[in-house]
């Protein structure tokens, strides 16, 4: 009935000391001892694809999360790659509302991405603020004030295009410039975890914006699942995590499975802000619950008492492309990479999501 989040905070337009590339002190992570600096890597990016390398700030270990779970909940909202479409924010709380019960609604990353307008950037800040978040690739490097020269920090992997590459870090340089202009804001995203751990139902979530080893890692592919299970069982426990819930790659995915040592569930919900399969101009959101959806859920599965489900984001289609259109007319970057998307969805079905063939 009610969603829970943390107080509203602004997005006010004003200096900000530079503080070792962040404008506030990053979270320790666990990271190799040989891993070079973030300045290091600055200079290295040089020699590498802007957009395919990974920042070692990025880097932590499986056992971070094996940790008193940060908040618990009954039902729980995941809602990563919201990509700066306000009219999502709005729908998410819709359906936050239908609820029986108080919902905690987490953003875990990439909430900023079309928003390359001080106008449309603020009011993405002043959505997302109230409720508990993280700092997805995106936030990071554009918190940063210092550039390392990573691009977006996607760390494409070489399957990706690289004039998709390319275009990602067009569209990430002109919304970095825009952040630039809101210090306070990112203070505020600068100062966002990596990842949470939340209760519920007795089952511990690890909630995370790439995988359990990266914030912008793409280990929650099925390839990577199902092809080296060894590791996912050395994943599972380290980390003491029995569903992880990620939004990375864009790609929604549902995975369960037993091992040796448990079961393991993963679930990726794509985008809260774009469409994710064909033909449907719907975003999706991860809702893990004690009690069942009030909204038919595009897939899930029962867990222990515990309802994993994607759910359909019914946001307002014109709304959002009317202002995408606005900011990113024929021709530029992002409506080269993503207009076809928005209006048709991806080439990806509902049975890919949950690792069924396709023929």
């Amino acid at each position: 009935m009610n969603a829970r989040g943390r107080p509203r905070g602004g997005a006010s337009r004003s200096s900000l000391a530079d503080d070792g590339g962040f404008g506030v002190a990053v979270p320790p992570v666990t990271a190799p001892t040989s891993a070079p600096s973030p300045q290091r890597a600055g200079e290295q990016a040089g020699h590498m694809a802007v957009g395919r390398i990974s920042p070692p700030d990025y880097l932590y270990d499986p056992s971070v999360f094996a940790r008193e779970a940060d908040f618990s909940a009954e039902i729980l909202y995941v809602a990563g790659g919201l990509y700066g479409n306000l009219a999502a924010t709005r729908a998410i709380e819709q359906l936050a509302a239908s609820e029986r019960g108080d919902v905690a609604i987490v953003y875990n990353g990439d909430f900023h991405w079309f928003d390359a307008d001080d106008a449309w950037f603020d009011a993405v800040e002043q959505s997302v603020t109230p409720y508990r978040a993280l700092r997805g690739n995106v936030e990071t490097e554009i918190a940063r004030t210092i550039d390392l020269g990573a691009g977006c920090g996607c760390a494409y992997p070489k399957a990706v295009a690289d004039d998709v590459v390319m275009r990602s870090n067009q569209i990430f340089s002109e919304l970095r410039s825009v952040a630039a202009q809101a210090p306070s804001a990112r203070a505020r995203l600068a100062g966002l975890p990596m990842h949470l751990v939340a209760g519920v139902g007795g089952l511990r979530i690890g909630i995370v914006h790439g995988d359990a080893v990266s914030l912008a890692g793409w280990g929650f592919t099925r390839e990577v699942l199902t092809g080296a299970p060894a590791t996912v069982a050395e994943v599972h426990a380290r980390s003491h995590i029995d569903i992880f819930a990620s939004t990375h790659t864009c790609t929604p995915m549902l995975y369960d499975a037993p091992l040796p040592n448990g079961r393991l569930t993963v679930i990726n919900n794509g985008a809260a802000g774009m469409p994710n399969f064909f033909g449907m101009r719907l975003g999706l959101i991860s809702r893990i619950a004690t009690t069942r959806s009030p909204h038919p859920p595009a897939y899930g599965l029962l867990r222990n008492g515990v309802h994993v489900d994607a759910i359909a984001v019914p946001y307002d289609h014109t709304l959002f492309f009317d202002r995408f259109l606005a900011r990113w007319p024929a021709g530029t970057a992002a409506h080269s990479s993503y207009a076809q998307r928005i209006l048709k969805g991806p080439t990806y079905t509902v049975a890919q999501a949950l690792g069924h063939a396709v023929e």
